[in-house]
């Protein structure tokens, strides 16, 4: 999900090409989700728009917004996967393009398009621009606020969020980031992602942060020191300050910072720091964090319910058979359940020790053994007769 720095570089394209032009023409899709969650509709949005000269471009967070001459104003959020794309311009993050085929690149209106703009004007009054909003999993949503421009962020969804660290640097003190956390009693992971506290910390941008103040990220937020508290502050505005003045471009990132190294989950080797320690990672209500033990203790109570993956051994060289049997565990481990428990049957099959075979039976042989049977059971009878003609003598005696 776009957070904080990628709102930051979309927001920095359009105060470059979209500020100052009239948009001429308006198109867009009418979608149930984009716009219809939000109260609103394609045909609505392009009717608001079109016209409109485009007077500034603002952020708070995951939020961001065009003030036009006139209200309505279009107040846009990402969700997972939209994004602002300008024709001619590489707006988005450089792995963005890497997942792209070479014949997608030019594609004009781009694939997933919710709506598009055209512009003119600019300065020199000829100057035009084209630029899409796209949204493949549909969780981006596009309303209209109206209000006056200069009082966007008075009215809803805005004035709901909490201050933007970056933004709002009279408002994201460390007295105020003391005050929430001495208020409640969540893993400090889940307050930093509370849209209502603080505005942009997504999930890579909160591991990032308790990373660098050496914070345990299930341990409860009310559980930690004054010196703990000021250290998160700093890492905090360092982070995310960083992050937008690098236009959220990975590639530009310190060396050091955790973002670099926690995609090795799941592979060979695990995620690792530069150092050679290894990352890990936990579960807690379905949001996963990557941490580093060795550096981030607990030092106060930690939530309950935490699913931790175990970190991976380093493979014993010195006894190779031990090192084989272990590969063959772990790829038995890795196929699917139903193949796992037939390979398992399988096992147990070959160490039932084998049946002995019966020789088959000859037809003399199978005579003499139906005669045996024959004769036995007519000396049985005979002898049931017998056992009952001397019982009832005796009952008559009596």
């Amino acid at each position: 999900m776009p957070e904080i720095a990628e709102i930051a570089r979309v927001v920095h394209f359009l105060r470059l090409h979209v500020v100052g032009k009239t948009i001429t023409s308006a198109a867009a899709q009418e979608d149930a989700n984009v716009f219809g969650k939000v109260g609103t509709s394609a045909t609505e949005f392009t009717k608001a728009v079109k016209g409109k000269k485009v007077l500034s471009a603002g952020t708070q967070g995951k939020y961001f917004w065009l003030v036009l001459d006139k209200s309505p104003h279009p107040v846009m959020h990402f969700g997972m996967t939209g994004w602002i794309h300008i024709r001619g311009e590489k707006t988005a993050y450089t792995n963005y393009y890497k997942k792209m085929k070479a014949d997608e690149m030019d594609i004009w209106p781009p694939k997933f398009w919710k709506f598009q703009l055209d512009l003119s004007g600019g300065a020199q009054g000829k100057e035009t621009a084209q630029i899409a909003f796209t949204d493949p999993r549909r969780f981006g949503r596009v309303r209209l606020v109206d209000c006056p421009g200069a009082d966007i962020r008075k009215y809803s969804p805005l004035v709901e969020n909490g201050p933007d660290p970056v933004v709002d640097t009279d408002v994201f003190t460390e007295d105020y980031l003391k005050q929430k956390m001495r208020s409640r009693h969540v893993p400090i992971k889940a307050l930093l992602l509370d849209q209502t506290v603080i505005s942009g910390i997504g999930n890579w941008v909160g591991d990032e942060v308790l990373f660098h103040a050496k914070l345990h990220p299930e341990q409860y937020c009310n559980d930690f020191s004054d010196e703990s508290i000021s250290q998160l502050y700093r890492s905090i505005r360092y982070v995310c300050q960083l992050a937008v003045d690098k236009l959220g471009d990975s590639d530009e990132f310190p060396k050091d910072w955790l973002f670099n190294h926690r995609w090795g989950k799941g592979s060979k080797g695990g995620s690792r720091l530069p150092n050679g320690e290894r990352l890990a990672f936990l579960t807690v209500g379905g949001r996963t964090s990557c941490y580093a033990p060795d550096i981030q203790k607990k030092s106060g109570n930690v939530a309950p319910g935490i699913k931790e993956e175990p970190l991976e051994s380093e493979p014993d060289t010195s006894n190779p058979r031990k090192q084989a049997r272990s590969k063959a565990t772990k790829s038995k481990e890795d196929q699917p359940p139903i193949k796992r428990k037939k390979a398992v049957d399988d096992e147990k099959e070959k160490e039932k020790p084998a049946k002995k075979s019966k020789p088959e039976p000859t037809k003399s042989s199978t005579r003499t053994n139906k005669a045996k049977v024959e004769v036995k059971t007519e000396t049985d009878v005979k002898v049931e007769a017998g056992r009952r003609r001397s019982g009832r003598l005796q009952g008559n005696s009596v």
